[in-house]
């Protein structure tokens, strides 16, 4: 009797990180199917995915959708992180760490300051989301860099997977930079030379695929 005690809760306990794993993969998904919902439905279906960036939709009576999806990808990043920190695969003030805590921060400042609304003007909010913004999209792809070794280091494969993801990751946000060169150099505006809405898109997918590689370890059956 006392055997069956102690089984139940060390396999429970054993299986928790994979449970929870799966359960921040399961919040990535649905924060990103609310945001691609959001180009479906009435008003921000009327928004272009090629020329409008993502956070146009929190301008609209359709924010609380957008910023229940963002909440939902933070908290999972935030998960996803301290589990890795809990089990040893990363030090709790590594870089890689930090770089994790900034992205998830940013997600939430983005929600708490919605982008500039041009039909009224600039705002301190909006420079707020701006760097929110750029911040976080830098310090994903970093921070999963600098964590890979340690989070997959007997999974090759998945090791390349999560550096591929993060280096592309990157990639884009270079052509931003780009047209921001460009324009410097006497271009036209910066968000004009790119299709910015269709290049900050492609690379939230790559940002979000990035960040549920950090489950994959999680999901291994236990010993």
């Amino acid at each position: 009797m006392s055997a069956t005690s102690e089984a139940i809760p060390t396999t429970t306990a054993g299986r928790a990180p994979g449970l929870l794993g799966l359960a921040s993969i399961a919040a990535i998904v649905v924060g990103a199917a609310l945001i691609l919902l959001l180009q479906f439905i009435p008003p921000t279906d009327a928004i272009s995915p090629m020329r409008r960036t993502i956070s146009e939709y929190a301008l609209s009576a359709n924010k609380w959708i957008f910023d229940a999806a963002v909440v939902l990808i933070a908290a999972a990043s935030a998960l996803l992180f301290t589990l890795h920190v809990l089990h040893r695969s990363l030090r709790a003030f590594s870089p890689a760490v930090v770089c994790g805590a900034l992205w998830t921060v940013s997600l939430l400042v983005i929600v708490a300051f919605p982008k500039t609304d041009w039909a009224v003007g600039p705002s301190v909010g909006g420079m707020i989301h701006r760097y929110a913004s750029v911040a976080g999209f830098l310090c994903l792809p970093v921070g999963l860099l600098l964590a890979s070794r340690a989070v997959f280091a007997r999974r090759t494969g998945w090791l390349w997977t999560a550096r591929v993801l993060s280096l592309t990751s990157l990639a884009w946000f270079g052509v931003i930079l780009t047209g921001v060169a460009v324009m410097l150099t006497g271009g036209g505006p910066w968000w004009t030379f790119v299709p910015l809405g269709l290049v900050e898109r492609l690379m939230a997918v790559n940002e979000l695929l990035a960040i549920a590689t950090l489950a994959v370890p999680l999901l291994r059956s236990p010993e």
